[in-house]
């Protein structure tokens, strides 16, 4: 086997030093023939311009010598020319160790690596070669000191991929111990010491250490500048999973990534719930407004997914004329209020089959949809077979009014709807005492629209309508009435500042929040509102973003003055559906194109039964349910058809004669006995008996008229009874305790 091109470089010029010696001029064809030589075996720049100076100097000395020599002069001084020569093969040695040798040991292809079949590779040569030079021997090169003399190389390899190594196993007779440091081979390669990694002495043999060297730097990482995450991952690690972050201890998994504000995602805690995210915190961390966040709780707790939107998936949103079969209620009394922005319906709870109905708190301002979503739920109601009851205080607002059984379209008129829902109430209580479902009665929806106008303090029915609504929410459902309630604030003022209601509602059925007004409540969260933390329902806007340019550079000439609306024109019904124990999710209602009353078929709406209240419904809405100081809400359904017959009720026989001076005879005694006069026997035991044997709860009027004795005589006793702890009271109403 010849030379190898390391071999060649490295040892032409001492030849050429000698040359001159025996061959006199024709030293400059050997030098030529070198340097050719040289060029041919692919030699790097520096070392091809050592090669060619140290054979110009070579070349000169060998002509100069011959000369000499052909003249006769002193051999002595031909020998003597023979030192630059020499001279000069030393420096172009040095130029060789010098030169870097990783580039030359790297492959000039870089198809495949190891090299395969018997032998070294040229490049495992030079590898080689440059180890037993500076570090095991033997070598020739005088005055240089060996790393390690005999620690050689053995089991060679070469690798090509995406980064060019070699390995090899260090190995020395046995007894001695490898002291080859990684440094040490760094320098001989000329590669940073990361680059090179040694097997660790303890799980290796002393005189055999494993060592990896890569030869060329591994391909550059992008670097991120501390404080400026740019991915996805990397802003929420920095800022959403901190422990002041909105999901603090999570992590993010992207599964959809079109842009830095297009992607999906979804976050998990290890082994724990996530719970309640704040979304304007979540916002906040992610540098978004709200709108452009949507959340959707998964199947465990422990995740969540996360979707960040740049255009809002829904702009255009869904027809309801197209998804008509859609509304009507399915088996487990749900029915499809909207798209969510994950493309799945979006369902609302009318009906609990089995249980009874179902509440619904809405929320929105002015040109927010809420008119819209009302009217969808009174078609549900229609398509369902459910009868409903509307209250609307402020006159001509819901297109579809036509669809209730009882409209009450006006302040006053409002007011009369709500007693009627509540004397609806009183006769199903009478003639359900342990109600069996389903009903043979329909289902009723109590729909009360823009209820802040009769249950505000502001509101000259404050005080009935907050009694009235707050017995509704608390006591119908299982009577198979549900109460859809509607405002355009969360403010509790707007509620009457009543808790009872809010929780009832949200307790008893879901919650949609649409945009309002800034400094109108819009934070939800701020006001107890538990699963929609976080949501400022003023970031919703009220146009697309580009609309307003889009309006502003139309061309009026020509305008068309009938155009149907498209709904990427605004964002009507955009918000967040709540249903109980989970999350608020951002979905749309769906877009009413044409009327409710043309879909619902030209049918009659969906009766309610036939009862003392429906019958007497006209004289019902005109009766004040509460006395004089908005107190005392009659609780029995005959007090209360006593009350619109105009006959006195034992409060207008209270308010005539205070002190109850008059004697009112006792009940008949079993047998015939005549009961004993009013003083002569104790009340107490009659009046738990009697609110034992009914277990509905009673006014201390209604208790006295059934006892006929007067309701001064009730109080007391009932207080008594109340210390005892044997009955209890709860807004007027009193019942036994247990």
């Amino acid at each position: 086997m010849g030379p190898t091109r390391a071999q060649f470089v490295q040892y032409a010029p001492a030849a050429l030093a000698v040359v001159p010696l025996v061959a006199g001029p024709w030293s400059a064809l050997a030098a030529a023939a070198a340097g050719a030589g040289a060029w041919a075996v692919g030699a790097s720049a520096p070392v091809l311009r050592s090669l060619i100076a140290c054979g110009l100097t070579t070349t000169g000395c060998g002509i100069a010598a011959s000369e000499v020599l052909a003249a006769g002069g002193n051999p002595l001084i031909a020998l003597g020319l023979a030192v630059p020569a020499g001279a000069a093969a030393l420096a172009h040695h040095r130029n060789l160790t010098g030169h870097t040798p990783a580039a030359a040991l790297t492959p000039a292809t870089t198809t495949q690596g190891a090299a395969t079949g018997k032998g070294l590779s040229s490049q495992e040569q030079m590898i080689a070669a440059f180890w037993a030079e500076f570090i095991s021997g033997p070598t020739q090169t005088e005055g240089r000191k060996l790393i390690q003399p005999g620690a050689n190389l053995e089991q060679l390899v070469l690798r090509v991929d995406s980064q060019v190594s070699f390995t090899g196993i260090i190995t020395l007779p046995p007894g001695q111990q490898v002291k080859v440091r990684e440094v040490d081979i760094a320098s001989v390669y000329h590669v940073p010491v990361s680059q090179v990694e040694l097997g660790d002495p303890k799980h290796f043999a002393p005189n055999a250490l494993p060592v990896t060297v890569q030869l060329t730097a591994p391909a550059a990482q992008p670097q991120i500048t501390a404080g400026t995450p740019t991915t996805p991952e990397e802003l929420w690690a920095a800022y959403v999973a901190v422990p002041e972050g909105a999901m603090p201890g999570t992590t993010l998994t992207v599964t959809r990534y079109d842009g830095p504000k297009d992607w999906e995602g979804i976050a998990t805690r290890d082994r724990r719930a996530i719970g309640t995210v704040n979304l304007q915190d979540l916002a906040g961390n992610l540098d978004l407004e709200t709108i452009q966040i949507a959340l959707s709780p998964g199947d465990k707790p422990s995740q969540m997914g996360i979707r960040v939107m740049k255009e809002h998936a829904l702009m255009h949103g869904t027809m309801l004329s197209s998804v008509l079969d859609e509304l009507s209620m399915d088996s487990r009394g749900y029915v499809r209020a909207g798209t969510y922005v994950d493309s799945r319906p979006a369902l609302l709870p009318l009906a609990q089959p089995g249980s009874g109905a179902r509440h619904l708190y809405l929320v929105g301002g002015s040109r927010s949809g809420k008119s819209g979503l009302l009217e969808q739920i009174l078609l549900s109601a229609h398509l369902s077979g459910i009868a409903v009851i509307l209250a609307s205080p402020q006159a001509g607002t819901i297109a579809g009014a036509s669809l209730a059984a009882y409209l009450g379209d006006g302040l006053d008129e409002a007011m009369g709807a709500l007693r009627l829902a509540y004397a609806m109430m009183l006769d199903r209580e009478a003639r359900y005492r342990s109600p069996a479902f389903p009903f043979t009665d329909p289902l009723v929806l109590v729909v009360i629209d823009e209820a802040h106008m009769l249950l505000s303090a502001s509101s000259p029915y404050h005080l009935e309508a907050k009694a009235i609504v707050e017995q509704l929410t608390r006591r119908s459902l299982k009577r198979g009435i549900g109460v859809v309630l509607a405002t355009q604030t969360p403010l509790a003022e707007d509620l009457g500042n009543s808790t009872v209601i809010r929780s009832q509602l949200l307790i008893g059925g879901g919650a949609v929040f649409l945009r309002c007004a800034r400094g109108q409540g819009n934070l939800v969260g701020a006001n107890a509102v538990e699963g929609a933390e976080g949501i400022d329902l003023s970031m919703i806007p009220s146009q697309w973003p580009g609309q307003y340019a889009k309006v502003a550079d139309r061309d009026m000439s020509g305008l068309a003055t009938e155009v149907a609306a498209a709904p990427e024109d605004g964002t009507f019904g955009l918000g967040y559906l709540l249903t109980p124990g989970s999350q608020a999710v951002q979905f749309r209602s769906l877009h009413l194109d044409v009327p409710p009353v043309s879909l619902a078929g030209g049918e009659p709406p969906v009766g309610i039964e036939d009862c003392d209240a429906w019958r007497e419904r006209d004289a019902v809405a005109q009766t004040a349910m509460v006395d004089k100081r908005g107190k005392n809400l009659i609780g029995s359904l005959a007090d209360l058809l006593a009350a619109a017959e105009g006959a006195p009720s034992t409060q207008e026989a209270a308010h005539h004669n205070p002190a109850g001076l008059h004697a009112v005879p006792g009940p008949a005694r079993p047998g015939g006995a005549p009961a004993a006069p009013e003083g002569q026997e104790l009340i107490k035991p009659r009046i738990l008996e009697l609110l034992q044997e009914h277990s509905i709860p009673m006014t201390a009027e209604t208790i006295a008229r059934k006892l006929e004795t007067s309701a001064k005589n009730v109080k007391p006793r009932l207080s008594e009874l109340k210390k005892r702890g044997e009955v209890t009271n709860e807004n007027g109403l009193w019942k036994a305790a247990g």
